[in-house]
């Protein structure tokens, strides 16, 4: 039975293209294989100036604690995403569950 080579340089270009996105918007590797290229990339929570957000939701009348939840919500979780090259060659992202 013969192998095939599923990842041609077009492909894994777009794969390396991809990862440097995520790196420059926060995301660190913690994991990568080359022979099957997928990468596990982390990014940290933020901390949120809670006492900032306090003084902008009094001085609007409550309309910014909308937006302080959504930061709550959205930045105090640390994200783990999968990057990688499926069997057809396609560069797909999928999150990670932590524990």
């Amino acid at each position: 039975m013969e192998s095939y080579q599923l990842i041609n340089e077009k492909n894994l270009d777009r794969f390396y293209k991809m990862l440097s996105a995520k790196e420059r918007n926060g995301f660190v590797i913690i994991e990568h294989n080359e022979k099957l290229p997928y990468a596990v990339l982390s990014k940290e929570k933020k901390e949120i100036n809670h006492p900032f957000h306090l003084f902008l939701t009094m001085i609007t009348f409550g309309f910014w604690a909308i937006i302080w939840v959504y930061f709550i919500i959205t930045l105090s979780r640390k994200k783990d995403i999968l990057v990688a090259l499926d069997e057809d060659g396609n560069v797909f992202e999928e999150k990670c569950h932590s524990k």
